[in-house]
């Protein structure tokens, strides 16, 4: 009965864990024109109370003439391309992230080169044509303009036949991965202007299929953050009330529209039929223009890694897009422990995992010396144990009576010897999680042919298809290793007396293996340390009380 009990509350923790991932789980250097400089000093300078209401127009300079060109824009953290057709942004690489591991990788790409319309798109309604397929003019001279120290701007306009003007004005900055994006419209006609103004983000859907992370849409309502899987677009398509962001994720990286000062509006979401790209359109009424005035809406475009401190050091909620899960209060602290140890103790993540591993073993050391000590003590009653059931084989009440009665005598809790394994499991699936999001460990290299702690370990590339085993095959050795740990370490603890109940228990490190083959190296990594800890634990208990 006893041992039945300690099985049952093995696999019922290793229930909770893969229910727990089905149910709630479904990331040339030119200087700035003279003019440009003017431009920042003026948008500083501009006082923000009232910013959205028409103001008078003041003196304009004329529309430059057209030329349908391309502006590249570099800065230290990425380099991105404006197109004067629709003053859309066409290219947008990360300089510091790269595609894959390979020595060939080409910097992360937040524009896919199939997106071919961009995005940032503006829109004004009772237009002919969408915007996004009109060419804007510029006032910059050049085709290349480099982001170093002070930030820079660019102006695009745009004027319709019966006299609305619309600017769109880029401010760049060389130390974050916001781009600030104001858009003006002025009144130059003789009646009254009465349009909305639309910002859409386009880009295709996320190729990222991991399945214990979302990637997709989302949009900040009310508050909230709403997640869309891609699939339920087309019943979730609408959101109105206060919009704080909206834009698209994978595991690491998003594309984030952010108005400045979060209103009262809606967002629409659909994917195009004919390209395949998502489309996040937010809409923003524009209020009456009068002949002779103008209105403007300020706007943060958000491309970059979903990297938690740099997200919280932007503010608006946008940390909210890192979901770590009901225990993201273990996580989190985690993150932050890992990163200290990475960046002042040892700039090796997977290291870094170990001490954060060594750490939470010193801290749960009473625990399981109390738990070990129970279980060498239940190894010593294992004889008597074997006579009771010898001499009640035919009465299991009896039987189970008597083994609860030995128990009393000798003062052992038979259900103490789990509860290491049940504790760690909350801390487990905050490191799966967290593992499993933080984009610090995506392409991290640990030692060996470990070079990517967010990803499986594979040792060797095999041509050959493997089932259960996800893309790269090769041999799982970290993960084997991982596996013969558990093995050991069942091994040191009681044998159960039942020869069903052991085999069920010797197949456990098997079903943990086949389960821990696809899960990235980085927990693994912590698994195998823990088991490597606890099982010298266990002997030098073992060794104590025998």
């Amino acid at each position: 009965m006893e041992h039945f009990r300690l099985i049952a509350a093995i696999v019922l923790s290793l229930a909770v864990f893969l229910i727990y991932d089905l149910v709630f789980v479904d990331r040339r250097d030119i200087p700035p024109p003279e003019t440009q400089r003017e431009a920042v000093e003026e948008t500083r300078d501009r006082p923000d109370i009232d910013e959205t209401r028409p103001q008078p127009i003041s003196e304009r300079p004329d529309l430059p003439e057209q030329t349908f060109e391309t502006i590249t824009i570099h800065t230290p953290l990425y380099e991105a391309e404006i197109s004067e057709m629709g003053a859309a942004l066409r290219r947008l690489d990360l300089n510091e992230y790269l595609e894959h591991t390979g020595q060939d990788s080409p910097r992360k790409a937040m524009i896919p080169r199939e997106n071919s319309l961009g995005t940032g798109l503006v829109g004004i309604s009772g237009t002919e044509e969408p915007l996004y397929r009109q060419a804007f003019a510029t006032d910059f001279e050049g085709s290349s303009l480099s982001v170093e120290g002070e930030p820079a701007t660019l102006s695009f306009f745009w004027q319709s036949e019966d006299g609305l003007v619309l600017e769109k004005r880029y401010t760049f900055h060389p130390d974050r991965y916001n781009i600030d994006m104001r858009v003006v419209v002025r009144n130059e006609s003789d009646s009254i202007a009465d349009r909305d103004l639309t910002i859409l983000m386009t880009n295709p859907p996320p190729p990222d299929k991991r399945r214990f992370t979302f990637s997709g849409p989302f949009v900040h309502v009310d508050g909230d953050l709403e997640e869309i899987d891609v699939k339920d677009i087309a019943d979730n398509s609408s959101y109105s009330g206060t919009i704080g962001f909206a834009g698209l994720q994978d595991t690491y990286f998003m594309t984030t529209l952010i108005p400045r000062t979060p209103a009262d509006t809606s967002v629409m979401l659909d994917e195009d039929p004919s390209s395949g790209m998502l489309r996040i359109a937010y809409q923003q009424p524009l209020d009456l223009l009068a002949p002779g005035s103008q209105v403007h809406h300020d706007f943060h475009l958000f491309m970059g890694p979903k990297k938690l401190s740099i997200l919280r050091d932007f503010g608006q909620g946008l940390d909210q897009v890192v979901n770590f899960g009901i225990f993201s209060f273990i996580a989190t602290p985690a993150l932050w422990l890992m990163n200290f140890i990475h960046d002042n103790v040892i700039a090796n993540f997977g290291v870094a995992i170990i001490l954060l591993t060594l750490l939470i073993k010193v801290i749960f050391w009473p625990l399981g010396n109390k738990s070990y000590k129970s279980m060498a003590e239940m190894r010593k009653l294992q004889p008597l144990m074997m006579e009771i059931r010898e001499k009640h084989k035919d009465d299991k009440r009896k039987m189970n009576e008597e083994v609860m009665n030995l128990y009393k005598t000798y003062k052992i809790n038979p259900l103490s010897g789990c509860l290491p394994m049940v504790v760690q499991i909350p801390v487990f699936i905050a490191f799966y999680r967290m593992l499993y999001e933080a984009i610090e460990l995506r392409h991290a290299n640990f030692m060996l042919w470990i070079n990517d702690l967010s990803a499986p370990d594979r040792l060797f590339n095999f041509d050959i298809t493997i089932p259960i085993m996800a893309e790269p095959y090769g041999i799982p050795v970290l993960t084997l290793i991982m596996g013969a740990s558990m093995f050991l370490q069942q091994k040191l603890a009681p044998p159960p007396g039942d020869p069903m109940q052991a085999r069920i228990m010797m197949m456990l490190p098997i079903v943990f293996t086949f389960i821990f083959i696809n899960f990235p190296s980085g927990l693994v990594l912590y698994w195998l340390v823990n088991n490597l800890v606890s099982i010298g634990q266990q002997y030098h208990i073992n060794r104590r009380f025998s």
